[in-house]
């Protein structure tokens, strides 16, 4: 049967993997409590139009991509664990921005004053979390346990899709200013724990160019990434549109729901079903939306979902990867996810302000477009190319 497993080690969750996986999480938390508070701060106290949030918060996509092509010339060139903490300092400097902003409250905000904090907030973003997930969660286990370190430690940064815009909405009653603070402060304790981990030194290799493809891109895995952002961007579009906390936390629960799936359910089950059925129950939920809004089973639905096919991809840019190329694979992840789930964001403001029923159908005609591309051709694709 081709099924794919993921065996547990103990001794895999040591001081140190602890200590990486929950700055991850921090890091990414401090990142997403602006998505349901931001764009709200930025059309009733900023008065920008919802084109201008719209666009605001897309333009993070195009940051994540800024300092891909020279990050494996950063990480030979300077300390690694240097180049991820001066990132994260960065993403709390890029929120300090908006802090300073909110202060000022004299005169209105410039839009591209916006478009450059998220490009630089992207930017930086995508720099730490490339560094983290390409290089120092792996450097802190065994190389037999890497894949299980990958595999678990993105789970953390995929509880922050839930636990961060949890956090920012019930902090935003205390003002915009206390969200920033928060997510300041979550930037900075992240930075803590990433010192308090001593990581060996590792002599440079020789002929690094400046810019290159490694650690950043992988070009071979061009189908897995668009079929991935196809289902991160109907994410985002959920996400553009306005949820009580609740909404968040019983999207918790559904993350939690597809760890005991994967344990349990699918732990000897095709490899196709997995992917096939987080694509179905993302169908079902955005159904349940059009037809019951208030339905506490569809955030469950889209939890659960997003849980099972962020995880299952993980593995697949993995597996697809060749000899030196696992750095490689986890940033491509990396960025189809945060790329969709960026433009989802800045699409649900830009095309769907108020506008909940269109939102939900095109949301719903981009899971079945993603449905069909990994039944029909992804999948095969996937199965003729791994080379793990």
């Amino acid at each position: 049967m081709n099924t794919q497993n993921t065996p547990v080690h103990i001794k895999l969750w040591h001081r140190e993997f602890w200590l990486m996986a929950i700055s991850s999480l921090l890091l990414t938390m401090s990142v997403y409590m602006l998505i349901p508070v931001m764009p709200q701060w930025l059309i009733h106290t900023e008065n920008f139009t919802a084109e201008e949030t719209g666009w605001s918060m897309g333009a993070f996509a195009l940051g994540l991509y800024l300092f891909g092509g020279p990050c494996s010339w950063l990480v030979q060139r300077f300390r690694r664990n240097v180049i991820c903490m001066h990132a994260v300092m960065t993403v709390g400097l890029a929120i300090g921005m908006l802090w300073y902003i909110d202060m000022l409250r004299s005169e209105f905000v410039e839009f591209w004053i916006i478009v450059a904090q998220r490009l630089l907030l992207g930017a930086a973003f995508g720099l730490a979390q490339m560094v983290l997930s390409s290089t120092l969660i792996i450097d802190t286990c065994e190389s037999f346990q890497r894949t299980e370190a990958n595999f678990s430690a993105s789970w953390f940064a995929r509880f922050a899709l839930s636990l961060g815009p949890l956090a920012g909405l019930l902090t935003y009653p205390f003002g915009f200013h206390a969200v920033l603070v928060a997510t300041i402060a979550m930037a900075a304790v992240s930075l803590l724990l990433i010192k308090i981990v001593k990581f060996p030194f590792r002599t440079p290799e020789e002929g690094v160019h400046v810019m290159s493809l490694d650690r950043f891109f992988l070009p071979h895995g061009f189908v897995l990434f668009v079929n991935l952002m196809l289902v991160s961007i109907v994410v985002g579009l959920l996400l553009s549109m306005s949820h009580a906390p609740m909404f968040y936390a019983l999207m918790m629960g559904g993350f939690l729901l597809a760890l005991l799936a994967q344990r349990f359910v699918f732990r000897n089950a095709e490899l196709k079903s997995e992917v096939l059925t987080g694509l179905i129950l993302m169908v079902a939920a955005l159904i349940i939306m059009l037809v019951y809004p208030v339905s506490p089973v569809s955030p469950v639905l889209i939890g659960l979902s997003a849980g099972i096919i962020g995880s299952r991809f993980l593995l697949f840019f993995i597996k697809l990867s060749r000899h030196c190329q696992r750095g490689t694979s986890q940033s491509t992840y990396f960025l189809g996810w945060e790329t969709g789930l960026s433009l989802g964001v800045g699409l649900g403001y830009l095309l769907f302000y108020k506008q909940t029923e269109l939102l939900l159908y095109t949301a719903l005609s981009l899971t079945m477009m993603a449905l069909l591309m990994y039944h029909f051709f992804t999948h095969s694709w996937y199965v003729h190319n791994k080379n793990r």
